[in-house]
């Protein structure tokens, strides 16, 4: 992430001596992407950095979701001036169109900054492929708990088709003479951001607010439990994501009636053991020991939750003398 940060960053300076060359104003446009882009890589750095601290006295659980805070920030960047410089300039230049006084620089600085934003387009897709195999871009980003992921990946397609319409609009504009048709492809590209931002808002908003581990985290975490021998149902299994790789989970469990209190201390230590040494990614760990006969809000959020098998009794009812 540090060469494309350093990479967007000599983009933009050439993109806006060229913009000041030519007076194209989306180029002008492309510039303040890759300026917001540059800015955007600098903030992810930072939010992964912060959400590295150990937990402390005032944030027991670590400081993870600062990488979903600082993704949901670089969204609303990408909107507020990348979208909204763009659609400024494009309607100003409507306004008051003027012609691209040297087009052929223009189309150098598109090449050179197509090459450069292809080359790290590829290296996020490889990443992201391997990070989540056999899944489609869009269906992989809303199941990803990690922001800067998805987020390199949208933003390097979103400069990629923003230079291909950026060049289309200097095409257009010099072939009908019509100056009027770059400030249009400059609407274009803060269009495009809008809609980009939009996109990576919600998913992070989703991550910030708190999501569920994925399904065959949830379902792994639960077999765990109902294998144990002291436990004879999972009522209630909770996971939440502190961080791409910090889970938070809560299970309410009923055990056996022959378990004594020093048992089920022992049972939880070795639940304990057992679920971290699958999934070191579970941060967090709480176990209620719960009877199934006790009223609790009708939700379940594994599957596969109820008693173990051979294991299931009813309880007696108490009637009063």
């Amino acid at each position: 992430m540090y060469a494309a940060l350093i990479g967007n960053l000599l983009i933009a300076i050439t993109k806006f001596i060229a913009a000041a060359w030519s007076g194209s104003s989306a180029m002008l446009s492309e510039g303040v992407h890759s300026v917001v882009d540059t800015g955007n890589e600098g903030l992810l750095l930072y939010g992964m950095h912060r959400a590295k601290r150990p937990p402390d006295d005032h944030h027991p659980l670590g400081h993870g979701r600062e990488l979903y805070f600082w993704s949901f920030i670089v969204a609303l960047l990408i909107f507020a001036v990348g979208s909204g410089v763009s659609l400024y300039e494009g309607v100003l230049h409507i306004l008051e169109p003027s012609p691209i006084s040297d087009a052929r620089i223009n189309y150098i600085v598109y090449g050179i900054a197509f090459v450069f934003e292809g080359t790290s387009w590829a290296i996020a897709l490889r990443a992201f492929r391997r990070a989540n195999p056999g899944q489609g871009w869009l269906d992989a980003a809303t199941r990803s708990k990690d922001p800067p992921g998805f987020m390199v990946l949208f933003e390097d397609s979103a400069a990629l088709i923003g230079i291909a319409i950026a060049a289309l609009g200097t095409f257009a504009a010099e072939y009908f003479e019509e100056p009027i048709l770059d400030g249009v492809a400059s609407i274009g590209i803060g269009l495009l951001l809008a809609a980009t931002a939009a996109f990576l808002a919600r998913e992070s908003k989703g991550l910030l607010i708190g999501e569920p581990a994925r399904k065959g985290v949830r379902d792994s975490i639960g077999a765990i439990a109902r294998a144990h021998e002291g436990v004879d149902r999972v009522i209630d299994l909770i996971t939440v994501h502190l961080a791409p790789d910090q889970i938070l989970v809560a299970l309410a469990l009923d055990f056996t009636d022959a378990r004594t209190a020093g048992d089920i201390e022992r049972d939880v230590a070795a639940l304990e053991e057992a679920i971290r040494s699958k999934h070191p990614e579970v941060r967090a760990l709480f176990v209620r020991p719960q009877r199934a006969d006790v009223p609790r809000p009708a939700r379940r959020l594994a599957s596969g939750i109820g008693p173990r098998e051979g294991t299931a009794r009813e309880r007696p009812t108490l009637q009063p003398e």
